[in-house]
């Protein structure tokens, strides 16, 4: 990786690049320190000692402490995110907008417009749940008209501009622009998670326990690190053959490929999915301060995950199991509707192609399923140790900490892409200058 970022800085343009991607971030960490205005900004400082719920922990994670501070960035690339997978969504349930997605490059330009009033419109139906549900409870100094408006209009603009700084990174930059604003916001926690990590297990401890304590700490998170890249990068070829045939004078055909099945088929949003999932009706009694008690109080402990793993409750870690299996559903459900074996195998017997092996048509759309059935299990089940085990440490040794395994599946991910994005702009420039040599 420090080779390929070496290399690419000795080129003009990647250079240029790479310090466009730099500046763009900056401004996205000074733009999380201007705050509201109208806004009481200990609020929710105040609010989240308060709480023994985490609902908006995950939230304030992805912001980049934007959300605590409430500054003007308070709702980040959140709202771009929730249109981005909601798009995703539709495109397979609307033939309308799959023919959209389909018309080559003018089509995914629709698309992403599309994209983007979605983001406005959730960011300010969003904003107004926080200016009206919270601005009565304290949020706002003055609570009137004039406020809530305002802090409508600067959350709702704050999200947009990050949308278009994301954007211009993916133009102009290095990466995905919007992955790399997610990622920016997780990283500039991670200083503050260490420091609190090291405070509780190592800091004032005998010298003997701290070194124990700081190595597994390291070797935990060196693992999960080391997991995620596995996760990554772990692929199954699937062979394919295509036939000989006569197109004129010519024969054409007869080369080999390869399906590419990867076993983290569906990413990092079977967590997000099923996080949000569970927080949702957190979200909802914390938003219109309703306390539960009795049943509903036991349900809404059982879907806080500060709560799991806890050995004096271990009832409550009945919603970890829920968790995974939603993760696993999730994974399931999210590459059932990206992949479709059927639309595979008949693309590749109206081309000729076929797996050594395997009959054209049907025999090869259940061959596909049934080899994609046991990947996703497998990423499912990766997924869901990485996700389980800060939660694992945080109940049993009560490690708070912000980032856990979906925060390090975004990082390493875009990490890795990003590097892969580099990598592959130098190997153009190489052939590019082969040419004109």
């Amino acid at each position: 990786m420090f080779t390929t970022l070496k290399n690419a800085f000795k080129i003009k343009e990647l250079r240029k690049k790479i310090f466009f991607t730099f500046a763009m971030l900056v401004v996205i960490r000074l733009g999380s320190q201007l705050p509201v205005p109208g806004v009481d900004r200990t609020y929710f400082a105040r609010w989240f000692e308060s709480q023994t719920g985490d609902a908006f922990n995950f939230f304030d994670a992805f912001t980049g402490g934007s959300f605590l501070n409430m500054s003007i960035l308070a709702l980040n690339i959140t709202p771009y995110i929730t249109s981005s997978i909601i798009m995703q969504l539709l495109t397979i349930a609307i033939p309308k907008l799959e023919e959209i997605q389909k018309d080559g490059e003018d089509g995914r330009k629709k698309i992403a417009s599309i994209t983007r009033y979605v983001t406005v419109g959730l960011a300010l139906i969003e904003s107004s749940a926080m200016a009206i549900g919270f601005g009565r409870q304290g949020l706002l100094e003055t609570y009137n008209v004039f406020n809530i408006i305002t802090v409508i209009a600067a959350l709702t603009a704050g999200s947009a501009f990050l949308m278009w700084i994301g954007e211009r990174i993916t133009e102009n930059g290095v990466g995905n622009g919007i992955s790399i604003v997610l990622t920016i916001n997780i990283i500039s926690r991670m200083p503050q998670d260490i420091t609190t990590l090291f405070e509780q297990f190592v800091l004032h401890k005998p010298i003997a326990k701290a070194v124990v304590a700081a190595l597994i700490i390291f070797a935990i998170i060196i693992g999960m690190v080391v997991l995620v890249i596995i996760l990554n990068d772990g692929v199954r070829r699937i062979p394919v053959q295509y036939a000989k045939k006569i197109q004129g004078r010519k024969m054409v055909g007869g080369q080999s490929t390869n399906i590419p099945l990867k076993v983290n088929t569906s990413g990092v949003i079977p967590v997000i999915f099923a996080s949000s999932l569970m927080q949702l009706p957190i979200f909802i009694s914390s938003l219109f301060s309703f306390n539960g008690t009795g049943i509903w109080g036991e349900i809404m402990k059982g879907l806080n995950s500060s709560n799991w793993c806890n050995p004096n409750q271990p009832a409550y870690s009945i919603g970890l199991v829920v968790y995974i299996v939603l993760v696993i559903l999730f994974a399931y459900f999210y590459t059932s509707i990206t992949f479709n074996p059927l639309e595979v195998a008949d693309n590749m017997k109206r081309q000729g192609g076929f797996i050594p092996g395997i009959r054209p048509g049907k025999p090869t759309s259940e061959y596909l399923t049934k080899i994609l059935n046991y990947i996703i299990f497998i990423g499912a089940v990766g997924l869901t140790i990485v996700c389980v085990v800060p939660y694992f440490f945080n109940g049993i040794f009560g490690a708070q900490v912000s980032f856990g395994g979906t925060s390090l599946i975004i990082i390493v991910s875009v990490v890795l892409e990003t590097m892969k994005q580099i990598e592959s702009q130098m190997l153009v420039r190489n052939y590019k200058g082969f040419l004109n040599d």
